[in-house]
């Protein structure tokens, strides 16, 4: 490892590294392809999977963020169409989330500490070992009869959080990689299938790497795909433990692929070698709360002064902006976040409220509402409800 002293990175020269390695700054394409999608999920390396749904699920957003309004059935193909035009599978990496199918086999070593039961959430570890019997059970009905999903068998209990043993065991085997997701139902519920029978045979056909060998390379990815970031934010990108992501980080340290900066107010950081360094980011873009530029709370505070939480299970009465939250990007800097819900049965995107960031531009609120329009044109949704009042907190309050 080399022990010269780390470079010293600005915070705006960090900011700019950070957006262009989230592929923020070029212009929108006209029209979007099936190639544009591919190569966005490429560099963010993955796309993450949650139930909410008040604009649009969250796996649809981040695309939408960077390339603009595109069709949501590229996204779905290639998710959870016919096997020979898949591009993406499900499985657990940041969260619940889409990934490249190059991913696969970078991800066998979790799969398989999850057959051994040294992964997985709780009672799903069961499944590994004294309840073992039960999963196998339920891998050989999906052999013989075809795709199954948890409400086949338990009569609908498939809530988010209402985890049956059905679900229970069909999780593990989709953890330990023995099955994985068909497709999905109304109400977003997976529906399961053999592994085989769904991931494309030049896929599975790949070598399985060495453990130590595909976390540096999740790391490589994560570091790609952040420009700039501590130790913990590099690990946390496809939630690898201290111990692994650590060894990931020296090696990459010592290949010189990883290099260490001194960033004011931050720990230790790193930037990857190849991280293009722009002199100005413009564009503009509104964030789902699970896109990975702004995912890690701390990470966006540190990188933009903006205190950004999640209020979806804060008490009506507590929320400060409102029930979900869109942080609005503009150029370099976050500048407003927004409250907003498709209302579907109107066809309208409804702003309950608008909450401008200090030292927003004066141009904020036009831009912002162009980039709600285009969200609204996004959803086929006819009409944009803006709020009568625009709020500006104060500045006290230590939202920057």
């Amino acid at each position: 490892m080399s022990s010269s002293r780390p470079e010293s990175l600005t915070l705006a020269a960090a900011r700019r590294v950070v957006l262009a390695a989230q592929g923020f700054g070029p212009a929108r394409p006209a029209v979007v392809d099936a190639g544009h999608l591919r190569r966005t999920v490429a560099r963010l390396g993955l796309h993450q999977i949650d139930s909410v749904n008040v604009v649009a699920r969250a796996h649809y957003l981040p695309a939408f963020s960077r390339l603009g309004p595109y069709d949501r059935t590229l996204l779905d193909r290639a998710a959870w169409g016919p096997r020979r035009e898949r591009r993406l599978f499900e499985y657990w990496a940041h969260e619940a989330s889409l990934l490249p199918l190059s991913m696969h086999p970078l991800l066998r070593w979790r799969m398989a500490r999850a057959d051994r039961g040294e992964a997985g959430y709780g009672s799903m570890r069961l499944f590994a070992t004294e309840r073992r019997g039960a999963a196998m059970a339920l891998l050989d009905r999906i052999r013989a009869d075809g795709p199954l999903a948890a409400s086949d068998i338990e009569g609908g209990r498939t809530g988010w959080w209402a985890w049956s043993d059905a679900k229970r065991a069909l999780e593990w085997l989709f953890y330990a990689g023995h099955i994985t997701t068909l497709t999905r139902r109304r109400g977003f519920e997976r529906v399961y299938d053999l592994t085989e029978r769904v991931i494309p045979p030049a896929i599975l056909a790949q070598s399985t790497p060495d453990e130590r060998d595909a976390q540096m390379a999740l790391v490589d990815h994560a570091a790609r795909a952040l420009g700039v970031a501590t130790a913990g934010e590099l690990r946390d990108y496809f939630r690898l433990s201290p111990v692994d992501g650590a060894a990931a980080i020296t090696a990459l340290v010592e290949r010189e692929i990883l290099r260490p900066v001194a960033i004011p107010g931050w720990p230790v950081a790193y930037l990857h070698r190849d991280a293009r360094r722009p002199r100005r980011i413009g564009g503009r873009a509104l964030l789902a709360p699970f896109d990975p530029l702004i995912w890690e709370r701390d990470r966006t505070e540190r990188l933009f002064g903006f205190r950004y939480r999640i209020e979806i299970y804060t008490p009506a009465a507590r929320r400060v902006h409102g029930y979900y939250v869109l942080p609005f990007l503009l150029g370099e800097r976050l500048v407003a976040r927004v409250d907003v819900k498709a209302d579907r049965a109107a066809s309208r995107l409804l702003v309950h409220a608008v909450h401008l960031e200090p030292a927003a531009p004066p141009e904020t609120l036009d831009e912002l509402t162009a980039e709600l329009a285009e969200m609204a044109r996004w959803l086929s949704l006819d009409d944009l409800r803006m709020p009568g009042h625009i709020r500006t907190p104060p500045r006290s309050t230590g939202h920057a």
